[in-house]
């Protein structure tokens, strides 16, 4: 009985041997499944890890590709911007010259016009003084003087009135006639005012003037459109000066005549005194025929 119990004792401490041993394996075991486990993580990872760099990898030589791509064609289009440049400089240079050639030629025009327009206004003034001197009462070529007022209307409106004679309403007339030119000449009054027709703008005379109710109020219509037909002449004639200036006139045509018609005014001129003296010379032999000498054999 004593060697069972011994025996028996023998494998229960075996037995308790063997489990510790198991239970150790096991957690050896266990241990190295984590082990693994934690090996197989990190390895995974590493693989995560790897692709994510070969991605990254390819993508920056996609990059560089498409960046050399555009770098080769920058380099190209360098080439020909730089190509265009020169043309375009050429271009440039040969249309400044051809701008001051240009220029130049303009100039000389500009010079030439200048000086056929004083050579114009010389022949124009000389041919004023030249009608002037031929003027008579009823020519369809004349000399006007631009910006006086007529004093007929106010010589009308003055006569019109029972409270002067004629003389008296003569003198009256030439004086307010004289007033208002020196209004007509003050560079002070401007009697006009700007209008938009059509989308232009235009100057008009303002009827709502103080000075021009006046003349209406104290002489009359015709007064006053005198008045204004001076003030429009002398704005369109010599609206810097407002002084009176003499000027060449169609009064046929109510316009301003060209050299031409002055020309050929003064020719008419000319061929009609012509015509009278030969009339006279030819008349004057007529009534004096030449006397014949006979002489003696």
């Amino acid at each position: 009985m004593e060697s069972i119990k011994r025996e028996h004792e023998q494998i229960t401490k075996e037995n308790e041997q063997l489990s510790d041993r198991i239970v150790q394996l096991e957690k050896q075991l266990k241990s190295k499944r984590n082990l693994e486990l934690e090996n197989q993580k990190q390895l995974n990872d590493r693989i995560v890890q790897l692709e994510k760099q070969l991605k990254s990898k390819q993508k920056l030589e996609s990059e560089n590709q498409k960046l050399k791509g555009k770098l080769d064609l920058m380099k190209h289009m360098e080439d020909e911007f730089l190509k265009m440049v020169g043309t375009l400089h050429m271009n440039i240079t040969e249309k400044e010259q051809l701008l001051k050639e240009s220029e130049d030629y303009n100039q000389s025009l500009i010079n030439k016009e200048r000086e056929s327009n004083d050579e114009l206004q010389k022949a124009r003034k000389r041919m004023i003084e030249g009608v002037a001197e031929r003027i008579s009462r009823f020519v369809n070529i004349g000399v006007k003087r631009m910006g006086l007022v007529d004093p007929r209307p106010f010589l009308k409106a003055m006569r019109a009135k029972k409270t002067y004679d004629k003389e008296e309403a003569t003198q009256k007339a030439l004086e307010m006639c004289s007033k208002w030119e020196k209004y007509v000449e003050d560079p002070h009054w401007y009697p006009f005012k700007i209008i938009t027709v059509n989308g232009r703008s235009q100057e008009i005379i303002d009827d709502e003037d103080e000075k021009l109710k006046r003349v209406k109020r104290e002489v009359g219509m015709g007064a006053c459109r005198a008045v204004v037909v001076a003030l429009k002449e002398m704005n369109e004639y010599n609206a810097s000066g407002r002084f009176v200036i003499s000027e060449l006139w169609n009064y046929r045509e109510g316009k301003r005549a060209s050299l031409e018609e002055g020309v050929e005014f003064l020719l008419g001129k000319w061929k009609t005194k012509k015509q009278k003296i030969h009339q006279m010379v030819t008349q004057h032999q007529e009534q004096d025929p030449p006397t014949s000498t006979t002489t003696k054999c």
